[in-house]
C-alpha cells in the first residue's frame, strides 16, 4: 500500500470516529433535554 492510500484510509477513520463522538454527544444531549426539560419542544 502506498503512502497516500495509507493516509487517505486513517484520514476516513478519523473523519469516521468525530462523526461517531458528535452523534454520541447529540444523543446525550437530547437526553438531558428530555429529563432536564421534558424536551426540546417542552412537552
Amino acid at each position: 500500500m502506498d503512502e497516500t492510500a495509507r493516509r487517505r484510509m486513517r484520514h476516513a477513520a478519523r473523519t469516521k470516529r468525530d462523526a461517531d463522538r458528535k452523534n454520541a454527544a447529540a444523543a446525550l444531549q437530547r437526553a438531558l433535554d428530555r429529563r432536564d426539560n421534558g424536551g426540546s419542544t417542552g412537552h
